[in-house]
């Protein structure tokens, strides 16, 4: 489940990603916050590259209550489309929350958000690790991104070059912006494609042990972008078979048991998850190690995988001889403990 009403400045609602919340704000937030973590929500999420004037307070706040009900927090860390070499401000203040505050932590997708300094933030989440921190991250493999252009990473972005509006992509029309489009979405909303990362960032946090393979995605109206529908296919196909950067086992851990580990410590559902066991959920794909591989691209998000047989989520098949099955749902909300 999740907690979706903020009148703070922790999502933003309003003006609320430009300015720093007021006390009365912080202490509803904390309020709304613990209410949800009562009612059974897994985590808590929270993306400061999104609200730039969210304070270090206001994230330490927050931390504190996820500490409260062992809930991970999952943040999207500051900076994402204007990272310096060795600058690990955005990832430093989350670090830091975690470690004051006791809470655990997951960096998302840390092949775009770390920037041009992701190896670096590996060895600091595995040094981390050492010391006893609770921290994880999780990286999908592809060099561009997808976000909501009125999201408040875009403000002021005006006077970029005719270069930087060429680099963003709308995969509604599938078109490259220019400044004259991009004011345009800008106020009507929407999806827009952004530069990543390089090729060999991408890789490092793909193939690093520490690394979950998750997709981040979704689509409107069918479009978006590639990662939606061929993630887990690019792993298996190119990193393992082709590129053999990873091995088979090590690739289906990463997209399986580490991400019900992350989650499993406050919702004990997810032991019965990313497993193949008597008494676990019948969660299970079937592929063709020879064969699978992603065909969705930036222009065509929706294509399917090949080499995909079948899908059961919760013994009931969804993908039977590679196609999609109409009008089954046997997907279950997964919950953590409620408590008073």
């Amino acid at each position: 489940m999740a907690v979706m009403h903020d009148p703070g400045g922790l999502l933003p609602s309003g003006d609320a990603a430009h300015r720093v919340a007021t006390a009365a704000e912080l202490e509803e937030i904390s309020a709304l916050l613990e209410k949800g973590l009562k009612r059974g929500a897994v985590a808590v999420g929270l993306g400061p590259a999104y609200t730039e004037a969210a304070t270090n307070q206001e994230i330490v706040d927050v931390f504190r209550v996820a500490a409260k009900y062992n809930a991970s927090c999952h943040v999207h860390i500051r900076a994402p489309l204007s990272q310096v070499a060795g600058n690990f401000s955005g990832f430093e203040e989350v670090l830091a929350a975690a470690a004051i505050t006791g809470a655990p932590l997951h960096i998302v997708h840390i092949q775009s958000t770390g920037g041009p300094n992701v190896t670096q933030e590996l060895q600091m989440i595995a040094d981390a690790r050492s010391h006893g921190m609770d921290v994880t991250t999780e990286s999908y493999p592809y060099t561009m991104g997808m976000t909501s252009i009125q999201a408040a990473m875009f403000d002021h972005k005006e006077e970029e070059p005719a270069s930087y509006f060429a680099s963003l992509l709308w995969p509604a029309t599938g078109e490259h912006l220019t400044k004259e489009s991009f004011l345009r979405y800008r106020k009507q909303g929407g999806m827009v494609i952004v530069p990543g990362n390089t090729p060999e960032n991408v890789h490092a946090a793909t193939v690093s042990p520490l690394t979950m393979i998750a997709s981040d995605g979704h689509l409107a109206n069918g479009k978006g972008h590639p990662r939606t529908a061929g993630t887990y296919a690019l792993v298996l196909g190119r990193y393992v078979r082709e590129e053999k950067a990873l091995d088979l086992m090590t690739a289906l851990k990463k997209m399986t048991l580490m991400p019900a580990q992350r989650l499993e410590k406050r919702a004990p559902v997810f032991k019965d998850k990313g497993r193949i066991r008597v008494g676990a959920d019948a969660d299970i794909t079937v592929f063709d190690a020879n064969r699978v591989i992603d065909k969705a691209t930036y222009e065509k998000p929706l294509q399917y995988s090949e080499g995909i047989q079948f899908v059961l989520v919760n013994g009931v098949p969804v993908v039977k001889d590679g196609q999609l099955v109409d009008g089954v749902s046997p997907g279950r909300a997964a919950r953590a403990p409620v408590s008073q």
